[in-house]
């Protein structure tokens, strides 16, 4: 079944590039604040638990069914069983919806990249300066242009020449400089009170809202539900150990997500005397809190700069993944030129970004159920249609097309270790918990 388009060289091309999607404003942005918010220490072990358990099968079932279909997941489930036809058109809608708002975002790391590395990072700690910036009609666009280009850019060169080479470069890059930024917040003053917060899971805290908003940080932080694990699957090659490669992407996506609260909830702590209400930041931890922490550090700007290079290998390494499976649905759709998809898709992308980016300034006004331009978006790909899209795929491949057609698959390399774990997980446990965190987003649990 699988087709004859161009792969990754090797099982390692295929881990970075796979964990390059995985590891983006997810594990650096999202996870730290989430983290705070919901008791840190007991928000990790439940995500560490979820992920080992929820997510292994989760990716193991979307990059097995790339790579035994050879397809994105526009037609991959199709190919499998008619039935599933509609999955597909499901899971390829996600990337589109995230794909124009997720520059947005990148623009604003990219301009504060520009700030720090032109000296004016004390400028970016002062109150409502990020406020002002995203509230422009112009210039977040424009970054927002910028990032949208570069991203084309790597995609337009292919999978071995662009997306596995610069991954080949970037994973390691962000996996030492993450370390080293880690390190040096430990140093900080106060700074072992909050890691000692980081990483005791206080149990009193726990509750269902902890696990469901650590379920939904699993979504966004390992690409999964959103056609990306498929696509990349689709590239593998038939005699590298798809079992391994997943525990591999695994362990790269969680060890950044980790690393990032450890470079900032100690860091918080230190500058805020220990105060807890510091960590209540929620989205706006890192773009609000952290520049007034480099502004107070000797040699802050330094490692501002240094931490937003960070921050956008990481957003872009996740934008390739996202523009990656927008280009490979309508090259297996449509059998048009990549260079050809690549631009239609940059323009195109660039046009709906528009809205979510004015839609912190002057269309303030204009909102959707409650909700401005890109919050709208942000809740209903990761609220709603993932969990649907990954609900649909568990019972599609548990009473379907079965679990044999998956365990087939993962074996034709070696033997399938967490056979059983899977069966049990796919039939029945992840079901469970998707439709928790379905009811729990739609009638705003958390």
């Amino acid at each position: 079944m699988n087709n004859q388009k161009a792969g990754f060289s090797g099982k390692i091309g295929f881990i970075l590039a796979a964990s390059g999607s995985a590891v983006g404003l997810g594990n650096i942005w999202r996870f730290p604040y989430l983290a705070a918010q919901y008791g840190g220490g007991i928000f990790l072990l439940v995500y560490l638990v979820l992920a080992v358990t929820f997510g292994f099968a989760l990716m193991v079932t979307e990059v097995a069914i790339g790579r035994k279909t050879g397809m994105s997941a526009i037609k991959a489930f199709g190919v499998l069983n008619k039935k599933g036809s509609f999955i597909g058109v499901l899971a390829s809608l996600v990337p589109m919806i995230i794909f124009p708002y997720y520059c947005v975002i990148g623009g604003w790391v990219i301009k504060y990249g520009t700030v720090f590395i032109t000296g004016e990072g004390s400028a970016a700690s002062s109150d409502g300066y990020f406020e002002g910036f995203i509230g422009s009609p112009v210039s977040p666009l424009v970054f927002t242009g910028i990032f949208i280009f570069l991203t084309s850019l790597v995609v337009l060169l292919g999978v071995q020449k662009g997306i596995e080479k610069i991954s080949k470069i970037l994973m390691p890059i962000l996996l030492v400089l993450t370390i080293g930024i880690s390190v040096y917040s430990l140093t900080l003053d106060g700074a072992m009170e909050g890691l000692i917060y980081y990483v005791k899971p206080n149990f009193s805290a726990f509750s269902l809202k902890t696990v469901v908003a650590a379920m939904g940080q699993l979504f966004y932080s390992m690409s999964l539900a959103m056609g990306i694990m498929i696509t990349y699957g689709s590239y593998m090659q038939k005699k590298d150990n798809l079992e391994s490669s997943v525990r591999s992407i695994e362990i790269f996506d969680t060890a950044i997500a980790f690393l990032s609260g450890l470079m900032i909830i100690p860091a918080v702590f230190a500058f805020s005397g220990g105060d807890e209400s510091a960590l209540n930041q929620g989205p706006g931890l890192m773009f609000v809190t952290l520049p007034k922490v480099f502004d107070s550090m000797a040699g802050g700007n330094i490692v501002g700069i240094v931490f937003f290079i960070l921050v956008f290998f990481a957003a872009l390494t996740s934008s390739i993944s996202l523009m990656e499976t927008i280009v490979s649905i309508f090259m297996d759709k449509f059998k048009i030129k990549r260079s050809i998809i690549c631009i239609i898709v940059m323009f195109a992308s660039m046009l709906i970004a528009v809205p979510s980016s004015l839609g912190n300034g002057i269309w303030s006004d204009i909102l959707i159920m409650g909700k401005d331009f890109l919050s709208f978006f942000d809740f209903l790909s990761n609220n709603i249609m993932m969990p649907i899209t990954a609900l649909l795929t568990c019972i599609f491949v548990g009473f379907v097309i079965k679990t044999k057609a998956v365990e087939d698959e993962v074996e034709l390399s070696d033997p399938f270790k967490a056979k059983k774990l899977y069966r049990i997980m796919i039939k029945y446990v992840c079901p469970v918990f998707l439709v928790v965190i379905l009811i729990s987003s739609i009638i705003g649990y958390v």
